[in-house]
């Protein structure tokens, strides 16, 4: 442990998956006293050799620090790990993947008991932790003053973003920039599949591939303006009732490639919806009305 120790803020992890031993490590390195714990007791050794004290219960892990971070596998471990622990005074920071409803619950609950609760969404994989510029952060959301209490000491691992006292926010935040990544790598499935069975190497498609997303990019910061002032034509330039009409084609290419259209249908449904309404001259925008019930 560094020997400037004293002077970092001493905390407990509750966790110690992939993702809770690299915040640990991370913790450690910069010389901060931390507590841990883990259901499965071994997970703790390697972290024991680099200073860090070992709880042999939840109850000691929790009473060693005021600051006290979980990063477990779902809402009810979290549940299941902190029954019948005393939080009073504690500054709780869940760092366990949530919804917001649940993180929401979950600061009312932590309020109840005594408690400060800031919950957080991850925006990194364990190999981003603790690494300068990887391009990893942690979204925060709840109580601004523990937040502002620990921001150094949150700030150690990776960046941060303090996104508003509602606590559900940082979930929200995690959710929906997950679930766009994943909108995304089924675009990318559906592109490889249809030329899986061509003479078309797969790493050089991919240059081809990265670029063209990386080209349609300034497409979300257009959407984001246009929901902004309701106005849903301004700056089309390949408008609704266009792209519908080419829709077929993409259909057509997957039937022709053996490729399953699961992946593109649903949305292609939704544009053909909206052009019912009468929304051609539009961009792709109004989808998000449609989604948004």
């Amino acid at each position: 442990m560094n020997s400037d120790a004293l002077e970092k803020t001493p905390l407990t992890l509750l966790g110690l998956g992939a993702m809770g031993t690299a915040l640990a490590r991370t913790w450690l390195d910069a010389g901060h006293p931390l507590t841990v714990w883990n259901r499965t007791p071994g997970r703790a050794e390697p972290l024991a050799a680099l200073g860090a004290r070992v709880a042999g219960s939840v109850a000691e892990a929790v009473a060693a620090s005021g600051l006290v971070v979980l990063c477990l596998l779902d809402d009810a471990s979290v549940d299941e790990t902190l029954d019948g622990v005393d939080l009073t005074g504690k500054d709780l920071v869940n760092l366990t993947t949530s919804t917001p409803a649940l993180a929401r619950s979950r600061a009312e609950r932590s309020h109840g008991r005594g408690a400060r609760f800031v919950d957080g969404g991850i925006m990194a994989v364990p190999p981003m932790i603790g690494v300068p510029d990887s391009g990893g952060y942690i979204f925060y959301s709840g109580s601004r003053a523990l937040f502002d209490a620990h921001r150094d000491t949150l700030a150690v691992p990776t960046g941060t973003s303090y996104v508003g006292e509602d606590a559900g926010s940082a979930a929200l935040h995690d959710v929906a920039l997950l679930s766009a990544m994943n909108g995304m790598f089924g675009g990318v499935a559906h592109a490889f599949a249809l030329v899986r069975k061509e003479d078309i190497e797969p790493t050089a498609f991919a240059r081809l591939l990265a670029d063209w997303l990386v080209a349609m990019v300034p497409s979300v910061h257009q959407m984001a303006s246009q929901l902004a002032d309701g106005d849903y034509t301004r700056g089309v330039v390949s408008n609704l009732a266009m792209q519908v009409a080419g829709s077929p084609t993409l259909l057509r290419t997957a039937e022709e490639q053996g490729v399953s259209t699961e992946l593109l249908t649903p949305y292609l449904s939704l544009m053909e919806r909206r052009l019912a309404q009468g929304h051609g001259h539009e961009g792709t925008t109004g989808v998000v009305d449609l989604l948004a019930r």
